[in-house]
This record gives structure tokens, C-alpha cells and sequence, in this order.
């Protein structure tokens, strides 16, 4: 051994190991079953959550082509779409504002959940097996995801003990609310990065905390690098889900200004640097986002405005203490409570709120409890929107949130998902009173996990319903499209998507997103003056067919139709029109497009007429 080798062995016995002798051949196997052993329990939890989410998903599988979720299949068709049009940039083919939709004007893909970062993450995924494998893959990657990255957050930062991290993510991966978004709303249940967010805050207010970091000063270090991580999950989130950002935002704000009054010595010691360390990932955030922000709001295509009333969106304060539809113990008739079966998000049950609420007394007034109890009330409190409901009954109480009402970004924002917020909320409660529990002998050892895992039970999820769905046309899956238009080109399927059925977008997932088909399902500036709606205006072509697929009537045709029909034709910038077998009154379509555009062409179930 050479004298470096023996000065290296003195200071580092291991290191000297290293230096005597080669590594073998089995020593990498060796540490890699260590560290497995070393987390055995946290791989265990993390299997659990995945079979959880594997259970949940179950129906979308082994044929998720053939498969629909029953309760949203609308939305399903929706974001198989977006994953679609997502994918096709690593191809070199993408862009914030997409033609493959409402052709001419297009769709501005920041005005819409487009989930652009999960879209191109998947990418090779959708391109290999299609835009609705990659659906069911994360209907149950982002419950499992989220769940194991609060796991992670309980026992690095809280250094909870196992069991109470575990329970307690698995509340903010499978809470009834997640569970209900599981309902084709991959942009909200996609949380795995807030506790990212959570955690790069928390390592930020230590290092501006100088009786944490030194006695010099706040570790400058920590400070910059936590920035620089939360500007990048920041700048992430926004591409995946910007509501979820924007309900971590309003939560975290509440949190800080609660826990802040509680323990203000800290907040006289961190102020100046957690202040700095803030402003420094926020003006990094918007060197990034800058362009994509302004294109969502004042792009083409964007919408500066939401579209969907608070009124409409908001939480019965009896949904509060009523079990979701969705758990195994639920009951279908309190579905009325809400507007729908994908907004389960305050439907936290009467012996969860109990638990939780009997948690955060016997924790006591420790500065985190404080705060989450805090985040709590505020949250539920806005989740009731600007006039309080009850059993749905408006009840003339106006809500804390009609002070917020029309405010630029807030009014975007459906009440009822603050609820949302209450799972990490509640869940964090749980694990620090289960923690605090398990650690101190005593009765409250047993007792407390006990009620803790018996409350969890009662809103423990059934398997998300789902029902099989139309095979697409074999002019669509064999490829056979392309002899009717060529790739970038437009096709006009006959009836047009809409809003309510939009149906015809599957034929543009199915082929990746390589033609753009007119009209469809998308937020678009086709409210009065500019403001945001729900899909454009038809044509009066479309119009013509639509009332055609409808009712089965076949109208009289005359020159003014077909000078009519060419012009939006000409409008739609339209390579060919096509009807397939599977029409609703196929027939009677394809006899008044014979009218309209004279005789059609056979292309395997399909009939085509090039315009």
C-alpha cells in the first residue's frame, strides 16, 4: 500500500478497503441488497400503493382501447387526445397553439389541462400502444405517485414513524376527492410534485433560519439551491396542472401566515432570507414561464376569464360529513350533493372530520398544527363558494369566497376543489398525532392508530367503474385514412365532435395526432365579446349533418346547401369528409353528403369525399 493509500486508510477505514483490494464482482450486489434492506419497509408501502392503484384502475385493463371509464367517458376522450397531440413532440411537431383542432383557428394548449410535461414524458408510450394505454397508465401512476411522495415527505421531513406516514398518504393519494378526479381529471390528480413543493419550502425556511443553520447567518448555500429546486417544480407543475398549483399556493399562503403568528421569533430569525429565497424562485419561475403564461392569457386562442360559474361549482356544506359514492361503504344517493361523479372533493365523511378534528385537539397548539388546522378552516371555507348550500338548498349565507369572486386567475377556479386541499391537510394531522402515539407508552399507544385506521376504512375507494366502448373504424385503425387526406392535412368526421359528444376525436388520438379535424371539445374564446366557452359555433354544414345524425331526417338539398357546403369546406381548410358505418343514421348522412359533395368514395368502412 503506497503512502496516499495509507494516510487515506487512517482517515476512512472504508476507504481503505477500497484501496487494498479490487472490488469483486459480487459487491455491487452485495450493497444494492443492503440498501434494499434498508428500505424494505418503504418499498413494501410503496408496493401497496401501486396495487392499490392497480386494484382501483382495474376495469381500464387489460384492453384500455376497449374500455371507457363509465362515469366521465367524455373527459376520457378528451385527454386521450391532448396525450395525443402531446406526443408528437419528439417528433419535432408541436406547438403551444395546435391546428389538429377547431381547424382553421385551432386550440391554445395552455388555455386548456392539456398535461403537456405527463404528454411528453409518455410519449414513447402513446406512440407505441396508443394515447389510452398511456390514459389507464396514469389513472394509476398519479395515485400511487402522490401517495409515495408524501410517504416520503411524513418520514424524511416530519421523521413520522412508518405505519403514521403510511396511513397518512395513503389519505392524500386515495382520499375520496383524488379518487372521484380519477375520473378522467389526470391534471388534478397528478400531486406527486406539491410534496416536492412542501418540502423545498420547509428546507428553505430552515436555511433563512440563522438558530437552525449556523451561528453566521442563514446558510446562503441551502437557500439558493432550495430556490432554484422550487422555481423548477414550479415551472414543472404549471405544464402538468396549474390549478393544482394554484390550490397549493393558497394553501401554503395561509399556512405560512398562521404558522408565522404562532411562533414569531422564527418568523423575526427567517423573515429577510425566506423572504429573498422566494422572490429568488419566483422571478427564476417567470423567466421560464413568462412566454407560456402570456400565451394562455392573451395568445391566440386564449382566454383571459373562466368559464364556469362559482355558483354552480360549489360545495353543499353537507357533503362535508357524507361518505363519497366511490368508497366501498358509500351510497349512490348522495351523488345529488355534488355536480358530478368527477367532484367527490369535500365528501370526507362525519367519523374522518371527527378523528381529524379530535387529532388536532389533543396535538395542541404546536405551530404545524396550528397551521394545517388553519389551511383547513380557510380551504373548506372557500370550498363553499360565494353562497352557502345546504342539502341543496342555497341557503342566502354568503361564503368567504364571494370576496375573492372575480378577481383575474381566481375566478378560473371551481370553489368546491378547495376541498381538495383538506386530504394532505387532514392526513398531516393524522400522521403527527398516530406518530406522536406510537412514540409514548401509554393507552393512547393503541388507541389512537386504531381510530385513525378504522375512520381511513370508511372511505376506503371501490374499483373506478368503467363499461366498454365502440371499436373504432377500421378506416381509422387499419391506417386507411391516410388515402383520403395526408398527414397534417384536415378530415372532417361525419357528425363533428362537440363538447357533449366528442366522440370523433378518438379517430384523431388513434392515429397520434397526425390530421386535425374541425370544431371538437376545447375552451375557446367563443363566449360573448371574446370571453371562454366550451367548444366554437358550427358551421352550417355542420349544423346540417349534425340535426341529420340526430334525427335521421334527410333535408332537401339545393344549390344554396352546396355552394354552402363547399364554402365551409374551403373554411375548414378540409383535405376529405368521411362517414363511417358506425354513424348514428349512417345511411341518411351518407345520402345527403352524395347531395352536398356528389358521389362518395369506398374506403373500408368508410365512406369519403375529397373537398
Amino acid at each position: 500500500m503506497t503512502s496516499a493509500a495509507r494516510t487515506a486508510s487512517d482517515a476512512d477505514p472504508d476507504l481503505a478497503v477500497g484501496l487494498a483490494e479490487p472490488a469483486t464482482p459480487g459487491s455491487r450486489a452485495t450493497r444494492w441488497r443492503a440498501s434494499v434492506a434498508r428500505h424494505r419497509t418503504g418499498l413494501l408501502v410503496g408496493l401497496a400503493f401501486a396495487l392499490l392503484a392497480g386494484w382501483l384502475t382495474q376495469g381500464l385493463w387489460p384492453d384500455p382501447s376497449g374500455r371507457v371509464l363509465a362515469l366521465n367517458p367524455a373527459d376520457q376522450t378528451l385527454y386521450e387526445w391532448f396525450l395525443a397531440v402531446d406526443s408528437r413532440a419528439v417528433l419535432g411537431d408541436f406547438g403551444l397553439l395546435t391546428d389538429r383542432l377547431n381547424s382553421p383557428d385551432g386550440v391554445n394548449l395552455m388555455t386548456n389541462t392539456t398535461v403537456i410535461a405527463l404528454g411528453v414524458l409518455l410519449a414513447p408510450v402513446t406512440l407505441l400502444f396508443g394515447a389510452p394505454v398511456t390514459f389507464a397508465l396514469l389513472a394509476g401512476v398519479n395515485l400511487a405517485g402522490t401517495a409515495v411522495a408524501w410517504y416520503l415527505l411524513y418520514t424524511r421531513t416530519l421523521r413520522a414513524h412508518r405505519l403514521a406516514a403510511a396511513l397518512g398518504a395513503g389519505l392524500c393519494g386515495f382520499g375520496p376527492g383524488m379518487v372521484s378526479q380519477s375520473n378522467s381529471h389526470l391534471h388534478m390528480t397528478a400531486q406527486w410534485l406539491v410534496p416536492v413543493i412542501v418540502w423545498l419550502v420547509v428546507r428553505m425556511l430552515r436555511a433563512a433560519d440563522p438558530g437552525r443553520a449556523s451561528l453566521d447567518g442563514p446558510d446562503r448555500r441551502r437557500l439558493v439551491t432550495s430556490a432554484l429546486g422550487l422555481a423548477a417544480a414550479v415551472t414543472a407543475q404549471v405544464f402538468i396542472g396549474e390549478e393544482v398549483l394554484f390550490l397549493t399556493a393558497v394553501t401554503l399562503l395561509v399556512m405560512t401566515v398562521a404558522y408565522a403568528l404562532t411562533d414569531r421569533e422564527l418568523l423575526r430569525r427567517a423573515l429577510p432570507g425566506f423572504a429573498g429565497g422566494l422572490m429568488l424562485a419566483a422571478g427564476l419561475s417567470l423567466l421560464v414561464l413568462g412566454y407560456p403564461l402570456w400565451f394562455q392569457f392573451a395568445g391566440p386562442q386564449g382566454v383571459a376569464d373562466g368559464m364556469f360559474s362559482p355558483h354552480y361549482f360549489s360545495a353543499d356544506l353537507r357533503s362535508w360529513w357524507t361518505i363519497s359514492p366511490l368508497s366501498v361503504v358509500g351510497s349512490d344517493s348522495s351523488a345529488r350533493l355534488t355536480t358530478g361523479p368527477a367532484e367527490y372533493n369535500t365528501f370526507l365523511g362525519l367519523p374522518l372530520l371527527l378523528v381529524t378534528a379530535g387529532c388536532a385537539l389533543w396535538l395542541g397548539r404546536r405551530p404545524v398544527v396550528v397551521a394545517c388546522v388553519a389551511g383547513a378552516l380557510a380551504m373548506g371555507a372557500l370550498s363553499l363558494g360565494p353562497e352557502v348550500v345546504l342539502d341543496g338548498t342555497r341557503t342566502a349565507v354568503p361564503g368567504p369566497y364571494a370576496l375573492l369572486a372575480g378577481l383575474p386567475v381566481i375566478d378560473g377556479a371551481l370553489p368546491m376543489r378547495f376541498g381538495l386541499t383538506l386530504l394532505p391537510l387532514a392526513a398531516t394531522l393524522l400522521v403527527l398525532a398516530v406518530d406522536r402515539a406510537l412514540r409514548k407508552p401509554g393507552r393512547g399507544r393503541r388507541l389512537v392508530p386504531a381510530a385513525v385506521g378504522a375512520a381511513l376504512l370508511t372511505v376506503f375507494p371501490a374499483p373506478l367503474p368503467t363499461t366498454d366502448r365502440p371499436a373504432l373504424p377500421e378506416f381509422i385503425t387499419g391506417g386507411h385514412w391516410r388515402e383520403c387526406v395526408r398527414p397534417g392535412g384536415v378530415l372532417v368526421p361525419v357528425p363533428a365532435a362537440t363538447p357533449k359528444e366528442p366522440w370523433p376525436m378518438r379517430w384523431a388520438a388513434a392515429a397520434d395526432g397526425a390530421f386535425g379535424i374541425p370544431e371538437g371539445f376545447f375552451i375557446g374564446p367563443y363566449g360573448r365579446d371574446g370571453t371562454a366557452a366550451m367548444g366554437t359555433y358550427k358551421q352550417p354544414t355542420s349544423a346540417l349533418l349534425a340535426d341529420v345524425a340526430r334525427r335521421g331526417d334527410e333535408p332537401v338539398i339545393g344549390d344554396e346547401q352546396r355552394r354552402q357546403a363547399r364554402a365551409d369546406a374551403d373554411f375548414w381548410g378540409a383535405s376529405c369528409v368521411a362517414v363511417t358505418d358506425d354513424a348514428p343514421h349512417a345511411e341518411s348522412l351518407r345520402r345527403t353528403l352524395v347531395q352536398l359533395y356528389g358521389p362518395g368514395t369506398r374506403i373500408a368502412d368508410a365512406w369519403t369525399w375529397r373537398v
